[in-house]
């Protein structure tokens, strides 16, 4: 991995920094550790969990097989909380025949005639996390879904489909509880992309990242 340039003295901490908050190692930036082809994440997000950050891929990404080609992409500056799994494809069962049951991966002559197409036909693409998005305490979710930018995954949510942008989801399944703001709001803050900005203009606006107005926002320089 190509080491990011490290942001000017004041400007935050470094994107690639695996315990950011001195005294507490449970909480680490995930750039640091991910180190599989099959997953992204991007410039400060983080995940906090009581036996470290360097265990999110064995402890929060399941079945996940470099053979089957799904990816987990995960934005900027999202928080990952204790005990969050993202179920890849690998978990599907073959559902085109009259049993779901896995023979063929025990050999001794139940892998004749398996067809691998069974399996491809249940594939659900890649799952994709968008930027600025909290994942609450032990959340899951599913293959192949996709979460908008700026939405929140409430505690134990179970995410079967598509979250929309600055949506906040709840239950099993996850549903919409509400939006965040408004539609002009969602459609400004979504051109703004202010978690692509530099760490230095993010540092000069943090005020306003933080705030409630996005037309001082979109002003920001």
């Amino acid at each position: 991995m190509k080491r990011p340039p490290a942001p000017p003295a004041g400007c935050g901490p470094h994107p690639l920094d695996p315990a950011p908050l001195p005294g507490h190692p449970r909480v680490g930036f995930l750039k640091a550790f991910v180190d599989r082809p099959n997953v992204e994440v991007g410039d400060y997000t983080y995940y906090d969990d009581p036996a470290g950050p360097q265990h999110f891929l064995e402890r929060c990404v399941l079945h996940h097989y470099d053979f089957l080609g799904d990816r987990l992409v995960i934005g900027r500056f999202c928080a990952i909380a204790p005990g969050v799994t993202f179920i890849m494809n690998g978990a599907n069962h073959a559902m085109t025949g009259l049993s779901t049951y896995p023979f063929n991966i025990f050999g001794n002559g139940w892998e004749e005639g398996f067809d691998m197409g069974s399996i491809a036909a249940g594939l659900r693409g890649d799952t994709i996390i968008g930027n600025d998005v909290w994942i609450g305490h032990e959340a899951m979710l599913m293959p192949g879904v996709t979460v908008g930018d700026g939405a929140i995954i409430a505690a134990r949510a179970v995410v079967a489909g598509p979250v929309p942008a600055y949506a906040i989801v709840a239950g099993n399944p996850a549903r919409v509880v509400r939006m965040r703001f408004t539609e002009a709001e969602i459609e400004a803050l979504s051109a703004i992309r202010w978690w692509d900005w530099d760490a230095a203009k993010i540092t000069r606006n943090l005020a306003l990242i933080r705030g409630n107005d996005v037309d001082a926002l979109r002003r920001a320089r």
